[in-house]
């Protein structure tokens, strides 16, 4: 995939998908620019990687840290060629009345604003270069369909397409390719994070046995997706969105092979309005 020498910045690399990207990124023969809040784990993972790496805590809805981590990348190594912006937050498993205007600005923060700013800093980088590149965004299914909880993160994830829309037709006239993958249900701390209740991480497996492939996906999977887009084999890709979900976004939920029935909604429509139905 001519991935070979490259040079990417990885954000929220320290995550699940974010750690297996650099992992599969390495594998490649990329040197890579990692960027995290767990900057312990961040040290911990580029020990263990096969390729000159660089580490930059910080918090990608601050400005000044994704500057710093641009900078850290010029300083070891010149350039920077890709970037996989990664890094997000589910926020918190709660009522949509309940949810509070802190929590939201937390989750948009970090998942949109942060990406708007990742996205900014490397076409700031690629016009000083002169030269073309790609980036990658991790959206998500909650890009393209919603729930009734994590309300904030439904509306990040969405923002996250229209920065991609924007930065895909931004970059095409000068080399810079743009797109975006969007995971299902993919195991990893982040969703154990949101709760342990329904919709959070202690019901994935059982959730993802609803998808066609009757099974959740790795980090790994999401990874080999975002190699691609980064790479040569992609040359004529951009600004779309690559679901990497089991197939869950082909359902439809209203067939019986879309699981209509399977499950007794009387119970989620009680937990979110508590006595409603009594």
């Amino acid at each position: 995939m001519s991935l070979d020498g490259k040079v990417c910045l990885v954000t929220g690399a320290a995550g699940g998908i974010g750690s297996a990207s650099a992992r599969r990124l390495a594998a490649e023969g990329v040197r890579l620019v990692l960027q995290d809040v767990d900057g312990d784990r961040l040290k911990a993972l580029a020990a263990d990687l096969p390729v000159e790496t660089v580490v930059c805590t910080g918090d990608v809805s601050q400005e000044a840290d994704v500057d710093a981590a641009v900078a850290a990348g010029l300083a070891a190594f010149g350039r920077i060629d890709l970037h996989h912006l990664n890094a997000g937050v589910p926020g918190p498993l709660t009522r949509l009345t309940e949810l509070s205007v802190a929590d939201w600005d937390r989750v948009v923060g970090i998942n949109l604003r942060g990406v708007f700013l990742g996205v900014r800093a490397a076409f700031r980088r690629y016009e000083e270069q002169r030269s073309g590149g790609a980036i990658v965004l991790t959206a998500s299914i909650a890009s393209l369909r919603g729930s009734d909880d994590l309300l904030a993160y439904q509306a990040s994830k969405h923002g996250v397409l229209g920065v991609l829309k924007g930065a895909a037709l931004y970059g095409g006239p000068i080399g810079v390719r743009v797109n975006a993958v969007a995971p299902g249900i993919v195991p990893t701390a982040l969703f154990a994070a949101a709760g342990n209740g329904p919709g959070g991480g202690d019901d994935m497996v059982r959730r993802a046995s609803t998808t066609p492939l009757r099974r959740a996906g790795t980090g790994e999977e999401i990874a080999s997706v975002v190699a691609f887009l980064l790479g040569d084999g992609a040359a004529y890709m951009t600004g779309e969105v690559v679901s990497v979900d089991g197939g869950a976004a082909a359902v439809s939920t209203v067939r019986p092979s879309g699981g209509a029935g399977a499950w007794d909604p009387r119970p989620g429509d009680e937990r979110m309005h508590p006595g409603w139905f009594a």
